[in-house]
């Protein structure tokens, strides 16, 4: 990565951390309110305040500070000091158990409900997608022993319809993880509709890092074979010294027909410093050129590289062909995202629970560093991408903190639940030895993630 990807990652990630945490604690701010708690700071961020305003009739502190990896509220609570006799009513501690229950549960639903919204207005707005047409079929797999043909069409997985591959990711991803077969029901080149089961329970495919379902399952995307044409050509590069110009269109290269970028890209990065002939059509006319890639380090490994930047002009009626636009009217909309909220919670909760038992690799887990890349990519490609990943990214800290872990949400209300069942409190010294449980697991957990992260990087 560049530097200026990497500043602009950084950015996106403060953007989407601070939109995610503020919604976060917005939820527990505005039920402790609702329940008559008085806040004394509603901070996003840790560390050094770089800004404070006191507002309202409590003069609640609102804070910016320095580490904007996380947040908090603060209420008055006896635990933490002396509290004055005519507010002990608003203090937390002394709340029924149902109150300290919604306000600490009110964060992570918060988080939901954000998801819910971000998926509402891209489905009111429209949200592009591909067709689910399958691309090459591995012999032997999963798919080819099913008899998926390429160029079908998935139409429904498990009697779930799967408009675009996004959907139909998503359905094989649940399906799988629940060690469903997969029923398909896919339309062919013919336009006769068949039914194929795929049988995936045995397949341990999260136990790789990265787990990719469709590799592990013998299935590609299919792309239409469109020659890549030369966009830009970079000045002092060896595509300027070869010839090459702008507007051109590839035909060959080294004796290969180049039919799509991606046999391009790599012939290109598989021959630096090989004189191969290249044959392109300018104008109208066939044009031949002598092409030298010149050799470029790219993260310890040699490729060719020759300075020009590529683009794949998509004909109309096969744009057509494969593009789909999911929209529907507010209620529809509404009710999708609900239903796409809860599939990623669900989703979310068995990975961890595979992870837990050992039946997921923990090389699947990131750290804020992949994040940040995914942030900084998805903000690149535009606005709907960023709200999906914000959404995708909600549904996590919903979920995650949500889990009966000391330290917490969930862990708090975990406690509550015993105090609702026992009729008291858990004792001081219990929450204390969860807490050092809760911090010991939460440091755990972030450093196999940061250490994954670096491993990324440097591979």
């Amino acid at each position: 990565m560049d530097l200026l990807s990497i500043f602009q990652s950084i950015l996106a990630f403060v953007a989407a951390i601070g939109i995610l945490v503020t919604i976060h604690e917005f939820g527990h701010y505005w039920v402790a309110r609702l329940c008559g708690v008085k806040v004394l700071r509603f901070s996003v961020g840790f560390g050094k305040p770089l800004w404070i305003k006191k507002a309202g009739v409590d003069q609640t502190e609102y804070v910016l500070a320095s580490i904007p990896l996380g947040g908090y509220v603060k209420m008055l609570d006896e635990r933490e000091g002396e509290v004055a006799a005519d507010e002990l009513d608003r203090t937390f501690n002394r709340q029924h158990v149902s109150k300290r229950f919604a306000i600490v549960a009110a964060g992570p639903m918060f988080n939901f409900l954000f998801a819910i919204a971000a998926y509402s207005l891209m489905y009111i707005s429209g949200v592009n997608g591909i067709k689910p047409y399958i691309g090459e079929v591995t012999n032997p797999s999963i798919a080819w022993s099913a008899g998926v043909q390429e160029k079908d069409l998935i139409m429904s997985i498990n009697g779930i319809e799967t408009l675009s591959w996004e959907k139909a990711r998503l359905t094989m991803m649940q399906e799988a993880v629940d060690g469903a077969e997969l029923h398909f029901q896919v339309q062919g080149k013919d336009l006769q509709i068949r039914d194929l089961r795929l049988d995936t329970r045995e397949l341990n495919f999260l136990q790789e890092e990265q787990a990719d379902l469709l590799n592990q399952i013998g299935l590609g995307m299919w792309r239409p074979q469109i020659p890549p044409q030369i966009d830009e050509v970079l000045a002092g590069g060896a595509a300027e010294a070869a010839g090459l110009k702008a507007g051109d269109d590839i035909i060959s290269l080294n004796g290969n027909k180049v039919d799509n970028i991606r046999l391009w890209v790599d012939l290109i990065r598989g021959n630096a410093s090989v004189e191969m002939p290249l044959v392109v059509r300018r104008d109208g006319q066939r044009v031949e050129l002598l092409l030298t890639p010149r050799l470029k380090n790219d993260n310890g490994n040699e490729i060719g590289y020759i300075g020009v930047k590529n683009v794949v002009v998509i004909p109309e009626e096969i744009r057509l062909q494969l593009l789909v636009v999911e929209k529907h009217g507010l209620v529809d909309a509404t009710l999708e995202a609900i239903i796409k909220t809860w599939q990623m919670s669900a989703l979310t909760l068995k990975v961890l629970g595979k992870l837990v038992v050992g039946e997921a690799s923990v090389k699947n887990l990131s750290g804020p560093i992949t994040i940040a890349k995914y942030a900084g990519l998805s903000a690149q490609i535009g606005l709907e991408q960023f709200f999906s990943f914000l959404a995708i990214i909600s549904i996590s800290l919903g979920v995650l903190n949500l889990l009966p872990v000391p330290m917490l949400d969930g862990g708090h209300l975990m406690y509550y639940c015993i105090e609702i069942l026992k009729g008291s409190p858990v004792s001081e010294g219990m929450e204390a030895v969860g807490q050092r449980i809760g911090m010991a697991l939460l440091m755990m957990l972030m450093t196999i993630a940061i250490y994954n992260d670096v491993l990324r990087l440097v591979e």
